[in-house]
């Protein structure tokens, strides 16, 4: 089964027959012992530290369908690379731009992404306020702030709410998480270990819907709720809001409450705060866990994994866009 690799050394990858050759450096540029990948076990690479490769390894990369996602040294998200995409189709990307043109269809699908993310944030305040952590506040206003979403017919309005929402959220996250405090949420860079934690679950997140969007047949640039713009994949961000609380903040939960995340595993420095290594490698092993755990699908009748669900509302947002079935978001049931 492929699955995803973590590179968190810096170091240089090339292609060795049908496997992947990476020599790791430390921190004085010494190589360090080889490691070697069989390239059919990989789906895609996550790079958080230099990777010194050539067009050779790329082409390669391209050719088996993998993707690689480059992180900086303050963990920001900066780019990937995506292979040529295979499963193009001009009449899905008619559509989806006409939905995109469309003031009423964009602002449908706008609102139905904020439904979702509302309903599972507050599926998750409520598992926590069912086991002695008052959210009430945080609950009644956020479902005062979706009820709104009906009254609103501009994609401004509805980012408007879609941030209020979180922010209330947001809130709550001091009365869930026991020995470490969130206070604002704050992004680049984040100023304590519960923002450092979420901005890098959060672009965890984001690339993995991008990974799930390239495997069908939606143009990843365009996007409804988010405004499509310059070198980046938009509608991953849309699709990320529905997951966000479901796949990052339940784990964030897990991870801190359970105390398997310690100070130790963060880098304090002055107005920053990041996660070392240590800390990244707890939060990819504990992510890739959950991205690999089964629920019994309401409507499919069968076990999926967490990380199928995300292709799955791919697959229903283009049966949207070709009117064939009104999309509905993805809700936790559980």
């Amino acid at each position: 089964m492929k699955k995803s690799y973590y590179l968190f050394n810096a170091g240089r990858m090339s292609r060795k027959d049908n496997t992947l050759k990476f020599v790791p450096m430390d921190s004085d540029g010494r190589e360090l012992t080889p490691k070697y990948i069989p390239v059919e076990a990989v789906s895609n690479l996550y790079c958080f530290g230099a990777l010194d490769a050539n067009s050779a390894l790329y082409n390669f990369l391209g050719k088996q369908q993998v993707s690689i996602h480059f992180f900086d040294y303050y963990e920001h998200y900066t780019g990937s690379f995506l292979p040529k995409e295979y499963l193009l189709s001009g009449r899905v990307l008619i559509h989806q731009t006409e939905h995109f043109l469309n003031p009423l269809r964009r602002v449908a699908l706008a609102r139905k992404f904020v439904e979702g993310a509302a309903f599972n944030m507050l599926k998750n305040l409520r598992y926590y306020a069912n086991r002695g952590k008052d959210a009430s506040v945080q609950i009644e206003r956020i479902e005062s702030l979706t009820a709104q979403l009906p009254l609103h017919t501009g994609i401004d309005a509805i980012m408007g709410i879609e941030g209020n929402i979180r922010m209330s959220y947001y809130e709550a996250f001091d009365l869930i998480i026991n020995d470490f405090s969130m206070g604002n949420r704050t992004k680049q860079p984040p100023s304590n270990e519960v923002n450092a934690l979420i901005s890098f679950m959060n672009m965890m997140c984001y690339t993995l819907c991008l990974d799930m969007i390239y495997h069908t047949q939606l143009n990843p640039t365009i996007s409804y709720l988010h405004t499509p713009g310059e070198r980046r994949f938009s509608l991953a961000l849309d699709l990320a809001e529905i997951f966000k609380p479901i796949l990052v903040d339940r784990t964030l939960f897990s991870l801190l409450n359970k105390k398997v995340i310690q100070p130790n595993d963060f880098d304090r420095q002055v107005n920053c705060c990041l996660l070392k290594e240590s800390g990244r490698k707890k939060v990819v092993k504990a992510w890739d866990e959950k991205l690999g755990e089964t629920l019994k699908h309401r409507s499919l009748g069968r076990s999926v994994s967490y990380k199928h669900l995300v292709k799955l509302e791919c697959y229903k947002l283009v049966k949207h866009l070709m009117q064939m079935e009104e999309y509905k978001p993805f809700k936790a049931w559980w």
